[in-house]
């Protein structure tokens, strides 16, 4: 498969220091505004990369479920491989990338569990069906059958849903972000902000304020 002649030359927008959020997050909530007027289907998908304690990455698409003060919150199964590798190495990093925008934001940051009872109000808010799914799956363990997961939900038939104490949320608190977007000849933009580091490379406060630098494409 040659795909050397596939590619494709940006000329959607721009992205300026003269127009930019002094605060990456009113940057982030002006974009995605922007995504959910568009055609982009899963306007709140997003990669997570996470990795083992010796460094081994692995990536894969969640659900945003909420942008706070804090950071940014998704929900999954704490016994995961994702859930593990978070236990031995918190730091991750999330990605999103919206083609009709020609767009992409990069957050980098420490992932921490969200209260229980933060995790109780979204599970109970979800379909019955979504929250029978989260008590049947082990999520990442290897299962004999696709009958086995059917099996399982008839099981629960009729029951009172419980949200297991293994299911619920994570939030990046960031320390970057670098916001892309695709310009004409590869001469993209990009503008980063970090937070500045002390001197035994422990992040500052919020009120330490960001960085804001361009970097080259």
């Amino acid at each position: 498969m040659n795909l050397h002649e596939h590619r494709t030359n940006y000329n959607k927008s721009e992205l300026s220091e003269e127009i930019i959020q002094q605060d990456p997050f009113d940057q982030f909530m002006l974009w995605f505004k922007d995504v959910q007027t568009s055609s982009i289907r899963e306007a709140n998908a997003m990669t997570i990369a996470t990795a083992t304690a010796d460094g081994k990455p692995s990536a894969r698409i969640v659900l945003l479920k909420e942008v706070n003060e804090q950071g940014f919150v998704f929900y999954t199964n704490y016994d995961s491989r994702k859930g593990k590798e978070i236990a031995e190495n918190p730091q991750a990093q999330i990605l999103f990338f919206w083609d009709d925008l020609e767009r992409q934001i990069r957050i980098e940051g420490r992932l921490e569990k969200v209260p229980a009872e933060v995790s109780d109000t979204y599970f109970y808010s979800r379909p019955i069906e979504s929250q029978y799914g989260a008590m049947i799956s082990q999520q990442s363990a290897v299962i004999p059958s696709r009958e086995y997961l059917e099996e399982k939900r008839k099981a629960l038939k009729n029951t009172t849903p419980k949200r297991p104490e293994s299911w619920g949320g994570y939030v990046l608190v960031p320390d970057y972000f670098e916001f892309w977007q695709g310009r004409p000849s590869r001469l993209h933009d990009r503008i980063s902000y970090s937070r500045p580091q002390t001197p035994k490379g422990g992040v500052t406060s919020q009120e330490g304020g960001w960085k804001i630098e361009r970097l080259s494409p």
